[in-house]
C-alpha cells in the first residue's frame, strides 16, 4: 500500500512531524524530537488534529465546495505513514478515528480487495473523480467498495457515462453512514440522463452533489436525508431531467439542517411532465432557517414559483442566473429579497457586457464575496438597463442602502444603434433606487448617456441628492462631460467632487 503525507496540510510548517519518520521513534531526526517524547496522549492527539489537512472543500470557494473541493481525496491517506511510525501513535490515531475523520481511501490504483482484506475496519472515502482517466483496472475494486454499505463515507464519482451507469446501479439499500455524495458525468458535449436506485437510501447524508439525472418526485434519497446540509442539482437540456419547482418543493420540508441550496436547470419540461406538476401544487409555507447560501439557474417562472413559497430568515448570498428568456417578471423574487433580513448591501457593481447584465451587491465592509449576484442573457444594452432598473426600483430599502455604485460597460457592436442608446427615463429610473448613494464610477462607454440623464429639467429634484464623489474613465474630448451637472449640484448647495480616472 502506497503510503503518504500531504505535503499541504496545515502543520507541516511547524516541524514538529518530521516527514522523513520511520518506524522507530528513535530514528526521528528532529530538533524538537525530546518534545515528541514528552507529549501524553491528549497532547499528541491535538498536533494529530491540526495536522489534518483540508479535504472535502472547507477552505476553498462555495463552487469548490459544491464538487467536493478542487483536490484529489487521496490526501485523505495523511494519517497512513504517522500510523507506522511507533505502536503508540498507531494506538493514539485508530484509538481516536472519528475524531480525526481517519478513513480509508478508495480510488484509481488503489488495490482495494488487498486493503479491506489487511485494514482496520474503517469508513471508506470511494473517489475516482477524474473522467479521463482508464478505469479498466478500477471498475471491480470500485463496485466492491461501493458494496460495503455500513463503511461508505463519502463517495465522488466522475468518469465515462458507461462504468459510471454500472457503479451507480451498486448503490442500492441503505448507507448508513454515507455524509457526502458526488455524481457528475463529465462534460462532453452529449446528453447524458442518469438514474439513482430507488431503494438507495442514506439517512446521514450531508452533501448530496448530482448532475444530469431524472429524480422521481418520490426519491427515497431526498425524503430520508434529513440532516442534509449541502445539496446541489444540476440537469442537462434533455426534458426528462426537468427539475419542476413543486418537486423541490415537496423535497425541502425534509431539509430543516440545509445550509446551501444549488439549482442549475438547463430543461425545459414537456408537456405531460408540467400538466402533471403543476396540478399538484404546493400551498404551505417552507421555513429554511439555516439557509445561508441561495444559488439559481434557469428561467424566471421556476425561481417565481419557488420564492413564493421559501422563507430564508438568514440568507447571507444570494445569486441568480437567468438565460433563454426575453421578458422578465419577478415581484415575488423581489418580495423574497425585501423579507430576507440579512440581505443588507453597501456597495454594487453593474456591468453591461455584450450578451449579458451582471450586478454584484457587497455587504459593507465586504470587498470580494457578494451578497447578491444578478446574471441575465440578453444582448441589447436598453434592455438590459430596463430589466435591473425595474428590479432595484422595487427593493426599497435594501437598494437605499448602497452607498458606492459602479457602472461598466463594453460596447455592444451586435447591437443596433438604436438599442444601445438607453432611454434617459429608464437611467434614472435606476439611479433613483440608490438615494443614499455617495461615491459614482461610470466607465469611459456609459458617460455620454449618464451626463446627459444627471442633467436636471426644470421642475425635477435633485438626482442622487447624497452625492459627493464621481469618477468617471474616457479618452478624447469628454473632460466637460458633467460641467451642467456639477454647477447644478453646486448652485443647489450640494457639491459634487468629478474625477477624471483613465485607469477605471
Amino acid at each position: 500500500m502506497d503510503l503518504c503525507v500531504s505535503t499541504t496540510s496545515r502543520a507541516q510548517s511547524t516541524g514538529i512531524i518530521d516527514q522523513g519518520a520511520t518506524s522507530d521513534e528513535s530514528q526521528l531526526r528532529s530538533p524538537l524530537t525530546a518534545s515528541v517524547h514528552i507529549l501524553d496522549d491528549d497532547s499528541l492527539l491535538h498536533v494529530f488534529y491540526l495536522y489534518r489537512p483540508f479535504l472535502f472543500g472547507e477552505d476553498e470557494n462555495d463552487l469548490a465546495r459544491l464538487h467536493g473541493g478542487d483536490g484529489g481525496w487521496v490526501r485523505g491517506r495523511w494519517w497512513y505513514k504517522l500510523s507506522h511510525v511507533c505502536q503508540r501513535w498507531r494506538k493514539v490515531i485508530l484509538g481516536s478515528a472519528t475524531y480525526l475523520g481517519v478513513s480509508l481511501v478508495c480510488t484509481y490504483g488503489t488495490p482495494v480487495a488487498d486493503m479491506l482484506a489487511h485494514s482496520p475496519p474503517l469508513p471508506l472515502a470511494i473517489d475516482y473523480d477524474y473522467g479521463h482517466h482508464d478505469m479498466t483496472e478500477d471498475e471491480e475494486g470500485a463496485i466492491l467498495a461501493l458494496k460495503q454499505r455500513d463503511r461508505v463515507h463519502r463517495v465522488r464519482l466522475c468518469m465515462p457515462v458507461t462504468t459510471l451507469q454500472k457503479l451507480i446501479g451498486a448503490m442500492d439499500g441503505e448507507y448508513p453512514i454515507l455524509e457526502c455524495l458526488i455524481i457528475e458525468p463529465p462534460f462532453d458535449g452529449r446528453s447524458t440522463i442518469l438514474t439513482l436506485p430507488e431503494t438507495l437510501q442514506a439517512p446521514n447524508l450531508r452533501h448530496l452533489t448530482l448532475i444530469s439525472f431524472a429524480l422521481p418526485i418520490g426519491s427515497q434519497l431526498l425524503t430520508t436525508a434529513v440532516g442534509l446540509v449541502l445539496l446541489c442539482l444540476v440537469t442537462n437540456d434533455d426534458p426528462s431531467t426537468y427539475l419542476h419547482p413543486n418537486a423541490l418543493l415537496h423535497w425541502l420540508p425534509f431539509m430543516p439542517q440545509l445550509e446551501m441550496l444549488a439549482i442549475f436547470c438547463l430543461a425545459i419540461p414537456n408537456r405531460e411532465m408540467e400538466r402533471q406538476l403543476t396540478h399538484t401544487p404546493i400551498i404551505t409555507p417552507i421555513t429554511l432557517p439555516n439557509l445561508h447560501h441561495f444559488r439559481f439557474r434557469g428561467v424566471s417562472a421556476d425561481l417565481e414559483t419557488l420564492v413564493h413559497r421559501i422563507t430564508t430568515p438568514r440568507l447571507k448570498t444570494l445569486e441568480i442566473i437567468f438565460f433563454n428568456q426575453l421578458m422578465f417578471s419577478l415581484p415575488r423574487l423581489v418580495q423574497f429579497m425585501n423579507t430576507t433580513g440579512n440581505l443588507r448591501f453597501d456597495k454594487a457593481k453593474f456591468w453591461f457586457d455584450v450578451e449579458e447584465v451582471c450586478v454584484d451587491v457587497y455587504p459593507r465592509g465586504e470587498a470580494e464575496m457578494y451578497a447578491l449576484s444578478l446574471r441575465a442573457y440578453c444582448t441589447h444594452l436598453d434592455w438590459q438597463v430596463s430589466f435591473v432598473a425595474e428590479i432595484f426600483d422595487s427593493l426599497g430599502q435594501i437598494s437605499s442602502a448602497v452607498e458606492h455604485l459602479t457602472l461598466g460597460h463594453k460596447v455592444h457592436r451586435q447591437s443596433s444603434e438604436e438599442h444601445n442608446v438607453v432611454d434617459r427615463t429608464e437611467w434614472r429610473k435606476l439611479l433613483r433606487s440608490f438615494r443614499n448613494m455617495k461615491t459614482l464610477h461610470i466607465s469611459n462607454g456609459l458617460v455620454e448617456q449618464l451626463s446627459r440623464c444627471l442633467e436636471s429639467e426644470d421642475g425635477e429634484l435633485p438626482l442622487l441628492p447624497e452625492l459627493r464623489e464621481l469618477t468617471y474613465s474616457g479618452s478624447g474630448n469628454i473632460g466637460d462631460a458633467f460641467t451642467s451637472f456639477i454647477n447644478a449640484r453646486q448652485n443647489a448647495g450640494r457639491p459634487v467632487a468629478v474625477v477624471l480616472d483613465q485607469d477605471l
